[in-house]
């Protein structure tokens, strides 16, 4: 199967490094997808939810902001915060959801709607 290689990286550490089937990433003029072989580029992100779909699920990580490089075979995201939303334990993922809102709420000067990521966010509880 065709991958692509996703790293999520944040000040505190490596949030996710996998291989991938496609990543969808909140970028500052709207949402856009990546599968492997696409071009090569940079851009900033915003705060968001980062979709990840996988060869046996999908995952999500909330974000604040940051930036993301990609090329033909990875993408390299850089980000100030982030919340893996990854299901496990109700307590577990209970926790992740609130420190995941805790974040989006963080971000008082973002131009898009709180509640829009905030839904993304509940989805997942």
């Amino acid at each position: 199967m065709n991958t692509i290689r996703l790293s999520i990286v944040a000040p505190n550490g490596e949030i996710f490094n996998d291989d991938v089937k496609t990543v969808t990433l909140p970028g500052k003029e709207g949402e856009f997808g990546v599968l492997p072989g696409h071009a090569s580029l940079v851009s900033s992100l915003t705060v968001g939810v980062i979709m990840i779909e996988k060869e046996n699920g999908t995952e999500a990580v909330a974000i604040n902001w940051g930036h993301v490089k990609v090329s033909e075979s990875a993408v390299d995201v850089l980000v100030d915060g982030a919340v893996s939303l990854t299901h496990g334990e109700d307590s577990s993922a209970a926790k992740a959801i609130e420190k995941a809102k805790a974040l989006v709420n963080s971000v008082s000067d973002a131009n898009i709607s709180i509640a829009a990521v905030e839904a993304k966010i509940n989805s997942f509880a």
